[in-house]
């Protein structure tokens, strides 16, 4: 079965993929960030230390 993401609201293009990360003792962290494919819209939503941010700007990360 393939999973299906919801549509970006902002922008109508783009779907919302979802994405992990690892917390400080190493655990994983399922779907810290939600971002949307369209890389024109840039819309995305997480959680950072348990609170809810969006329209952050993404940056490429050096790690």
């Amino acid at each position: 079965m393939e999973a299906q993401y919801p549509s970006c609201q902002k922008c109508n293009n783009g779907i919302l993929i979802p994405l992990s990360d690892y917390g400080r003792q190493g655990s994983e962290i399922r779907y810290k960030a939600w971002v949307c494919t369209n890389p024109d819209c840039g819309f995305n939503i997480r959680i950072d230390n348990g609170e809810l941010s969006f329209g952050h700007k993404l940056e490429k990360s050096n790690k």
